[in-house]
């Protein structure tokens, strides 16, 4: 973790660095490298060579030796406008395992196990306190994901950002045998959908729940809502639910397919993504039953379905396409491990890649 810039320019008369004259504070950014420091420990693996504050992180490739034909897998995401309710509230300790569950969890469905995380933070004013509260998020959101915090950048930006806002955003490298790639080459008519249950909204479609909620609706953060069994702003704040061991896990147990995770463009379009053209798939909804976080967005905004299922992941944050003679054994072993889980629907023998929503909610 670094920050920006790494270079401490001579001071003037005012006993100020020009820099700092500038809104640049060189030792808040130390400060925040100091405090971050224990929390980015806990993450390191094995592998990981040296220590925190160097230009680069450093990995021990030497490792993917015990793979017969290692690949490696990379994605790249950000937290998005979710950030926003992160700031509004004044706590930053959890947006991290959204950064993270949009990095590791997209890595995951190829079957790709995360190896690092590198993060950026960009502010309009460092305060070391915000910064390591928001690195101490990442951190143990890395160690439930399995992946070493490598490093990453902290950069003040003055004049471009309000000196309160933050944006987050990240990448991450993972590795997977290329025999066990999971993907639309294994699919086959009969397979069955196994649903991994969200914590709620995770990390998409905020633009609309602020809309609705905040802004047409003018509901405050701190308003009870007793749908909820909680305050408005600690419902949009939970944090997403991070499935990478999971998923490592049940592909290690059970025939996996493929996996989807349902993020932006929701359950449909994330899962049409995993899907040969020579096959259809269809979601029963009588299977489940949204969060009421979902019906409130839905009644409250005047949604139409098709446009909540467009942009929400409705209470599904991953799906595991598995063989059928699995899918039992599947939600067994993924509710052994702590997440609700149901078998979602099934793939069909149709042409399209397509997806069909079947049935209504249960009320």
């Amino acid at each position: 973790m670094m920050t920006d810039p790494s270079s401490a320019p001579g001071h003037g008369p005012s006993g100020q660095s020009a820099y700092a004259r500038a809104g640049v504070d060189i030792e808040a950014g130390d400060r925040a490298v100091e405090l971050m420091k224990a929390s980015v420990a806990k993450t390191h693996r094995p592998e990981v060579l040296g220590g925190l504050g160097g230009f680069a992180g450093f990995f021990d490739a030497s490792t993917l030796a015990a793979y017969r034909h290692p690949v490696l897998a990379t994605s790249t995401d950000g937290v998005g406008t979710k950030v926003a309710i992160a700031q509004a509230m004044d706590k930053h300790d959890t947006i991290g395992f959204d950064l993270i569950g949009m990095l590791v969890d997209d890595l995951v469905v190829v079957g790709a196990e995360p190896l690092f995380v590198t993060d950026y933070i960009a502010c309009g004013r460092v305060v070391p306190e915000r910064i390591a509260a928001i690195v101490s998020g990442i951190a143990e959101a890395c160690v439930v994901a399995g992946a070493a915090l490598l490093g990453g950048e902290t950069a003040e930006h003055p004049g471009l950002l309000g000196p309160d806002d933050y944006d987050i955003a990240g990448a991450t490298t993972g590795v997977v045998e290329k025999e066990r790639i999971l993907g639309a080459q294994r699919i086959r008519a009969g397979d069955r959908l196994v649903a991994m249950a969200a914590s709620g909204l995770h990390s998409n479609g905020y633009s609309l729940v602020r809309h609705v909620l905040l802004n047409e609706a003018g509901w405050a953060l701190d308003r009870d809502v007793a749908e909820l069994g909680r305050t408005l702003g600690e419902e949009l704040l939970e944090p997403t639910r991070v499935y990478a061991q999971d998923c490592l896990d049940l592909a290690d147990t059970v025939a996996v397919r493929a996996m989807s995770h349902i993020t932006g463009g929701g359950l449909a379009n994330n899962l049409a993504r995993v899907l040969p053209e020579t096959l259809s798939a269809t979601v029963d909804r009588t299977s489940w039953q949204p969060a009421p976080i979902f019906r409130l967005v839905q009644e409250v905004g005047k949604v139409s379905q098709p446009d909540i299922e467009a942009t929400l992941n409705m209470g599904v944050g991953m799906v595991a396409v598995v063989a059928p003679d699995d899918a039992d054994k599947a939600v067994t072993h993924l509710k052994g491990r702590g997440i609700d889980s149901w078998i979602l629907g099934e793939i069909q023998d149709a042409p399209g890649g397509t997806v069909t929503m079947a049935g209504e909610h249960p009320v």
